[in-house]
């Protein structure tokens, strides 16, 4: 019989993404961990970094037949069972399929029933060959989509994947450029998983959380008495990460003087405790990310030049979630996995009506705004399946009105929200419908 099927990872390869998407929800349901590949060549790049139990591929893909990639398993000496998955018409193919190595073929469209047994066979008589390339484990198995985030399937995401992976090894410090929400820090986590770093420490900061009294500290730590409130010795970001990598987002908060002082870090690799004299030399790899034009920034006097030069030898564009077309049907179903076990909910999907809207709107807020509006949706839901009525995706008024950059307006509103909120900044960017650094920032602009 086959084993507790949480320990098993199925590979789909399927073009059509909204099907995908369909099966991965469905299985992920089932308790399978579940990643998917628009490509052939996608899906070759997928098995040679992580190991699969099965694999679940059409026969008709965009740039090769899936019996290329069983030739390809063959001739890699991977020994996954792979079943084909294709239209009646078909039929031929996937037998011939079959004689050339697939342990199985289903017809579309799919029967659930059908296919699950199908799986549950495949599972129980694996092909023979030679697995161990890509042992499979709990404590190797962090990277997996699944786990923390998704990548997606859609051009634009593909070409900055294949940036990360190819900048990720190099000692190459990174500027991410991207809006608010599009997942900057996600794409430095991974750099720093597939750096030669990755056993070493991943430190992320908050440049617009750090007061400028409080940067210097925050950075290179302080000793105990160094100043009033310095009742113990504290460790900096930057002995913190020694070894690994330094994540700066919204590096572009930084004051000039604070600049100053990690462009000397940065060049002279060491660093200087507040309150003693001694220096301490540190090896730090440096991804930056920041929602700001910084040569715009440079012109206007803001920010450092030789700063913006030694932590951008490798810059890397976010694309926006609009841009990204089906990608924003894949992290919808994820948000609503997450919500799921978050609100101890079961909502199984979304509506055809529910997906199109999902696929028309502009998400100016990107993926947290997504992942807000699809779990406002879960709680809403009293059925299976999120219709397209709970899908609230109007801008606030609040929103509107910060986005017209007048500075009159903004800064009463934001100090009409700090005032209702005790002057707490999380509840007062939530009341005007933005995330906590955009209001960092603007309170900044404003002298506020």
């Amino acid at each position: 019989m086959v084993r507790d099927k949480e320990q098993y990872k199925i590979l789909i390869v399927e073009d059509d993404l909204t099907y995908a998407v369909m099966l991965k929800t469905w299985l992920g349901k089932i308790g399978f961990l579940v990643t998917t590949a628009g490509q052939v060549s996608k899906a070759c790049t997928l098995i040679e970094k992580s190991s699969y139990h099965l694999i679940l591929s059409d026969l008709r893909l965009p740039d090769r037949d899936g019996t290329s990639l069983i030739s390809w398993l063959q001739h890699k000496g991977y020994a996954i069972p792979i079943i084909i998955m294709t239209r009646y018409a078909d039929i031929r193919g996937a037998v011939q399929a079959m004689k050339d190595g697939a342990v199985d073929y289903i017809a579309k469209p799919i029967v659930p029933d059908e296919l699950l047994r199908k799986i549950y066979e495949a599972l129980d008589h694996p092909v023979a060959g030679n697995m161990d390339n890509h042992p499979l484990s709990a404590t190797t198995s962090g990277n997996e989509e699944r786990d923390d985030f998704l990548e997606g399937e859609s051009e634009p995401a593909r070409r900055l994947y294949d940036y990360v992976a190819l900048v990720a090894p190099t000692p190459m410090s990174v500027l991410i450029n991207g809006a608010s929400g599009t997942g900057k820090e996600y794409v430095a986590r991974r750099i720093h998983q597939l750096s030669k770093r990755a056993d070493k420490p991943f430190v992320p900061m908050d440049c617009g959380a750090i007061p400028d009294e409080l940067a210097a500290s925050e950075f290179f730590g302080h000793v105990k008495g160094a100043f009033t409130g310095a009742v113990t010795d504290k460790t900096g970001a930057f002995e913190a990460a020694n070894g690994g990598t330094l994540f700066l987002d919204e590096i572009g908060n930084l004051s000039y003087n604070v600049q100053v002082q990690l462009l000397r870090a940065l060049q002279e690799r060491r660093i200087r405790k507040i309150g003693t004299n001694k220096e301490t030399q540190v090896d730090v790899r440096i991804v930056c990310a920041t929602n700001e034009n910084l040569l715009e920034a440079i012109q206007e006097g803001r920010f450092r030049e030789d700063l913006y030069h030694r932590i951008n030898e490798f810059t890397l564009r976010m694309p926006s979630l609009h841009e990204r077309g089906e990608d924003v049907l894949l992290f919808a179903n994820f948000f609503l996995d997450l919500a799921n076990r978050e609100l101890g909910r079961s909502i199984k999907g979304f509506s055809p009506e529910a997906n199109k809207a999902l696929l028309a709107y502009s998400w100016p807020g990107n993926l947290r705004q997504l992942k807000n509006v699809v779990k406002r949706a879960v709680l809403l839901t009293k059925k299976e399946i999120v219709q397209v009525d709970v899908l609230e995706m109007e801008e606030s008024s609040a929103v509107k009105d910060l986005s017209l950059h007048n500075v009159k307006s903004e800064k009463t509103r934001i100090e009409e929200a700090l005032r209702m909120t005790g002057n707490h900044k999380g509840k007062a960017a939530a009341l005007l419908g933005i995330d906590r650094k955009t209001l960092y920032n603007k309170m900044k602009t404003y002298g506020m």
